[in-house]
């Protein structure tokens, strides 16, 4: 999965968000929607934004993408300035955005459509490679219909995995899903996107469950309420995996609390 992506040293900063604002218009008045927003994403670590609902950390995650233009600010992935989509950023959504017509393969397929790079055997070899690695080995033919939500998540996962990416972007992944389903992805995510059969090199998730950033991240990234500035910084300091049921969790799910109240 992994060949053609640069390899560098673990604790390496990857992504770079450099004094980030964004600002919509309405009846040419701005509305501030991000205000000076900065944070890094190292090498094999996952970073989790927080914040108020509506506050804006779907559309930080869209400006990390290449999705959206910051009205300030830049974003970069190692020394490259992020201008718009790009082959090394994968993201992954909430509601699955697969297409009902096409098999869980043809689905991740799709993702590589665009690869000019690549002859069609080798777009099967990755797809049927990312299936596998999201533990969907022997569905290839099932169509989005026949599957289960947290089956369908993992075909989204495979999509993004299927393109190499240096960094995967998830967006309220598990918030579709039932509890139990969630609960059962949230364990595997860790190992899944960030281990050596994969290009992924960070990952940054959007999330507004405390329990679960506390769950998954190395560090946490909090915003305020719109106009969304950056009001506090944590790095979790807790052994893999982790024990939602000991004092130390808890102490972790409190003072993320603590910055947003």
């Amino acid at each position: 999965m992994s060949e053609g992506v640069v390899q560098i040293s673990a604790g390496a900063t990857v992504v770079t968000v450099d004094h980030v604002s964004l600002d919509y218009y309405k009846e040419k008045e701005p509305l501030p929607v991000l205000v000076d927003v900065s944070l890094t994403a190292a090498r094999d670590e996952l970073v989790a934004v927080t914040g108020p609902s509506g506050c804006g950390k779907s559309t930080l995650l869209r400006i990390i993408a290449g999705l959206i233009k910051p009205t300030a600010g830049k974003v970069r992935v190692m020394d490259s300035e992020v201008t718009g989509p790009r082959s090394d950023i994968s993201m992954v959504f909430q509601n699955f955005v697969l297409l009902p017509w096409r098999t869980a393969l043809e689905n991740v397929l799709f993702g590589l459509s665009s690869r000019t790079d690549l002859t069609e055997e080798q777009k099967q070899t990755k797809a049927e490679n990312a299936l596998e690695i999201a533990g969907l080995q022997g569905f290839e033919s099932v169509y989005p219909g026949e599957l289960s939500g947290g089956m369908k998540q993992r075909v989204g996962v495979a999509r993004a995995l299927a393109t190499d990416p240096r960094v995967m972007l998830l967006d309220e992944p598990f918030s579709s899903l039932d509890d139990l389903t969630a609960e059962r992805l949230r364990k595997e995510t860790h190992t899944l996107l960030i281990n050596p059969q994969t290009s992924v090199q960070t990952v940054i998730l959007v999330s507004h469950n405390v329990e679960e950033i506390i769950e998954l991240a190395d560090k946490v990234i909090v915003l305020s309420a719109r106009p969304a500035h950056v009001v506090g910084e944590l790095k979790v300091d807790l052994p893999r995996p982790r024990n939602k049921q000991s004092e130390e969790f808890f102490q972790w799910v409190d003072k993320v609390y603590s910055l947003l109240s």
